[in-house]
């Protein structure tokens, strides 16, 4: 892997000094912010590989710069807090992050989890597809692979990365149940470090940009997991 830019949005001076001198040792060049405007100014001009973006801080949160960040770009987020209550993960993922670590952390977590998300992403520079089918085409929307793109009447849905890949994968094995172990295993990698509920906050993302449109092709089967029905 090619020498990443980190964004590091962290009140603590003891905890930017602590990643900057572990990542750096690691072939990370490391950009520190000290406040939630700091983060956001930083970000923009220096278009950074993945953000370190801290919960608690002055004047902006981290869960509002991490909403911001999210509005206009995809770039991994990773989101660290003090707070290890399970409503502060979801919250953090339901709003765009990547991935949670609850202080106090090892460095060498936080390097083997960026490893993991960037082995999930796609790669830019490749045509190949996750499968022989380009298009899955139904009555309502299509699903075009190799543009990651969902149409609903030439219309776009908005859809993160990991969004995209989970709905793939259901419609995929179109019919079949599949458990949240199982999708998070084949979506997000067996070296997830996240929670299990991450698959409910972006199924929950998913149906929302369907119903817009009065799609529902989603459905729970409770107990087990999640189906893909091609039929509203």
């Amino acid at each position: 892997m090619s020498q990443l830019t980190v964004l590091v949005a962290d009140d603590d001076p003891n905890v930017c000094e602590i990643i900057r001198l572990f990542f750096t040792e690691n072939n990370y060049r490391v950009i520190e912010a000290n406040c939630g405007r700091e983060a956001l100014s930083l970000y923009e001009s220096t278009n950074p590989d993945v953000i370190l973006l801290d919960i608690m801080m002055p004047d902006i949160d981290g869960y509002e710069v991490c909403r911001q960040i999210r509005s206009k770009t995809d770039v991994p987020i990773i989101m660290l807090s003090a707070k290890g209550e399970e409503i502060d993960r979801i919250l953090g993922l339901e709003i765009g992050a990547d991935d949670y670590v609850t202080k106090p952390f090892s460095p060498r977590e936080i390097i083997a989890r960026i490893k993991a998300i960037f082995r999930r992403l796609p790669d830019k520079n490749s045509n190949e597809v996750t499968s022989d089918q380009q298009i899955y085409q139904f009555v309502n929307f299509s699903i075009h692979v190799k543009s990651r793109q969902v149409l609903v009447k030439e219309e776009k849905l908005f859809l993160r990365p990991k969004e995209f890949d989970l709905l793939l994968y259901l419609v995929q094995n179109i019919n079949t149940v599949l458990t949240r172990d199982q999708l998070l295993e084949r979506v997000w990698g067996i070296d997830f470090g996240g929670d299990i509920r991450t698959v409910d906050v972006h199924i929950k993302r998913i149906r929302t940009e369907f119903a817009k449109h009065e799609i529902h092709c989603i459905h729970t089967v409770w107990g087990v997991g999640y189906q893909f029905q091609n039929k509203n």
